[in-house]
């Protein structure tokens, strides 16, 4: 009788495992398999929300068969406190897991109506656009500097819309000056901010909610940046000539100011760590201008001379190293470069052209910087 249980039982148990085997074969299918949705729709994960919230909206629009399997996914792949709050495209047939991908990547919001404001190096701009869920491209309904005139009633009107997200996009190279002169323009952030120190924000795009604070921003672009230039220092190339990330973080910024160009910024590093290496002055000019302006706004005009020769404590003409602090926001591209940069013997570089974007003449020898100055200058003086 106990041998027949006991048989009994065991057959049960493995008909148990099958069972669950199964079942979690076919929820693992299911989570993966092409979803149910005909056409592209816009999906809104506010901030704070909860996954099981997400999955309710997403079987309301039909963009997934089964929500308890959404959310088993997204906890099996670890992803459900990654959630991100943003409006995001759902494409035709997009699986559980993709969708998953989606709206714990974050990001740029890639649906619905969206306000960006724009802090860049020479302009602050605030854009309204329009995206459409079908296509992915979006309509520009206005684009405009507060400070330079009236405001649209575009951007006026999609304040009073519940469902317009925000976003504040900086600008590699900006400084903090102009961070803070900017986050306190926008009325839809609270509080009141000090100015960081230099270097320590992160150039890239940051959603809010309006009544956000000022300080929290902040806090965001800080902890974005730290994390960038811990990641970038433990990757480092061996031989530097830094003593600290920060002084990593000076040199990017002084890479940040001196190439927009992804393809040269390796190349840019490597020569002023070759002048670090060989005991020369960096020569370059946006230290000179930061030790004019403070980072408060562009100089607006060329150096002169006299400003060249003045001994101050960012005239890279004068002193022989690095200046004291960063000039400027770099973004991870300059970061990365000035942590791992090219290997190369240049010591010397000039612009190609008139146009920042057409990169520069790199040399190895003085005679062949003064022949690409040369050239340089021809090209100035056919323009004039």
């Amino acid at each position: 009788m106990w041998r027949s249980l006991a048989s009994n039982a065991m057959t049960f148990l493995v008909l148990v495992v099958f069972v669950f085997a199964g079942v979690l074969l076919w929820g693992q299918n299911e989570y993966s398999a092409q979803g149910p949705l005909a056409q592209a729709v816009c999906v809104e994960v506010p901030r704070g929300t909860s996954m099981r919230k997400v999955s309710e909206n997403l079987e309301e629009q039909g963009a997934i068969s089964n929500g308890s399997i959404f959310r088993l996914g997204a906890d099996y792949t670890k992803k459900t406190q990654a959630l991100k709050a943003g409006s995001y495209l759902i494409k035709p047939g997009a699986s559980m897991s993709q969708i998953t991908d989606v709206i714990t990547r974050g990001g740029a919001s890639t649906c619905g109506t969206e306000v960006v404001f724009r802090i860049g190096v020479t302009r602050a701009s605030v854009q309204v656009r329009e995206i459409d869920p079908a296509s992915g491209r979006y309509e520009e309904k206005a684009n405009f500097n507060p400070a330079e005139g009236e405001v649209p009633t575009a951007y006026s009107a999609v304040l009073e819309k519940a469902d317009t997200r925000y976003r504040i996009a900086l600008a590699e190279g900006v400084t903090s000056w102009q961070i803070v002169n900017a986050l306190n323009s926008i009325e839809l952030l609270d509080g009141s901010i000090e100015q960081p120190a230099e270097g320590s924000l992160a150039p890239d795009s940051y959603e809010f909610s309006p009544g956000d604070s000022r300080a929290s921003m902040i806090e965001r672009m800080s902890e974005a940046q730290r994390l960038i230039l811990a990641q970038a220092w433990e990757g480092r190339a061996s031989g530097l000539p830094y003593k600290t990330p920060e002084d990593a973080l000076v040199m990017a910024s002084i890479v940040e100011k001196e190439t927009g160009g992804d393809a040269e910024r390796g190349l840019v590093a490597s020569v002023f760590v070759n002048r670090l290496d060989r005991g020369m002055r960096l020569q370059t000019d946006p230290t000179v201008i930061y030790g004019i302006t403070k980072g408060e706004g562009t100089l607006g005009r060329g150096l002169r001379q006299s400003e060249l020769r003045k001994a101050t404590a960012y005239n890279t003409y004068v002193i022989p190293a690095l200046p004291p602090t960063p000039i400027a926001n770099p973004g991870r591209a300059s970061i990365e470069a000035a942590l791992n940069p090219e290997t190369s013997d240049y010591v010397f570089f000039v612009a190609k052209t008139l146009d920042p974007r057409d990169g520069h003449n790199f040399a190895v020898t003085l005679d062949e910087h003064n022949r690409n100055v040369a050239a340089y200058r021809a090209l100035e003086r056919a323009n004039q």
